[in-house]
């Protein structure tokens, strides 16, 4: 059973007196661990269609799937479950809550599932080890590097093995050193874990990185192609 299937999407925005169209007439299906880029300049509708994916925006019409549930179809409660236990959301600007410590911001999403203390602690510092952030469990966001900080958020959204990760420009924020870690990370999760990965990027550098390259403009889907990724040995951003 695929992961993903878009049927038909179609989602506007209003601005003022104008319709924007967002996404429109958009059909892909994304099997689970796949690797995949959705490119496209700012506008292109990549974010939209991101976001519909993760039920952070309702499409206006069409379908979503999700191992065959009805994602557009779900009330608030169940889209936020959803979002709870399968997916993963990388965003540009990180969203780590600047109180806490990188072990605690990790945590976060295990103590509203209701993971125990002990439990969610070890998940924790595990997630950050795999990410390289040992010994920095008790630093917070004003204490971390842009990239150190990005890389809490992504082990925030891996710790729990969640089915499907969607990153938002991940990379954008980053040196071109840092941005290549990254996406070395990103490979080898997809590879070990079989993590889905939906990555919308205008940066053709972390394009080189996905199994499958789709490109969008004004809202629609202009090519979907597989490709060979370069080698996570070799692979040099910058």
């Amino acid at each position: 059973m695929s992961t993903i299937c878009c049927k038909q999407l179609y989602k506007t925005f209003k601005q003022g007196d104008e319709i924007i169209t967002g996404i429109d007439n958009v059909n892909i299906t994304i099997e689970e661990g796949e690797f995949v880029c959705l490119s496209g300049p700012s506008g292109s509708g990549k974010t939209t269609l991101l976001n519909a994916i993760g039920g952070l925006d309702t499409p206006d019409s069409g379908e979503i799937q999700m191992d065959g549930l009805r994602v557009d179809q779900l009330d608030k409660g169940s889209l936020a479950d959803m979002r709870l236990h399968h997916i993963g959301f990388v965003f540009q600007a990180y969203n780590l809550i600047s109180v806490l410590s990188a072990q605690e911001n990790v945590e976060f999403v295990m103590q509203v599932q209701g993971v125990a203390a002990s439990e969610r602690a070890q998940k924790a510092r595990d997630i950050l080890k795999e990410v390289g952030l040992e010994g920095m469990e008790n630093r917070r966001p004003a204490h971390l590097s842009g990239g150190q900080q990005q890389r809490v958020a992504v082990a925030r959204a891996i710790v729990s093995q969640p089915k499907l990760v969607l990153a938002d420009e991940p990379t954008a924020n980053l040196d071109s050193v840092t941005s290549a870690q990254l996406m070395n990370l990103f490979s080898e999760l997809n590879h070990h874990h079989n993590i889905t990965f939906i990555i919308a990027t205008h940066d053709k550098r972390v394009m080189s990185y996905a199994k499958r390259l789709i490109k969008m403009r004004d809202g629609k889907i202009i090519s979907d192609e597989m490709q060979v990724p370069e080698s996570i040995v070799t692979r040099r951003l910058g």
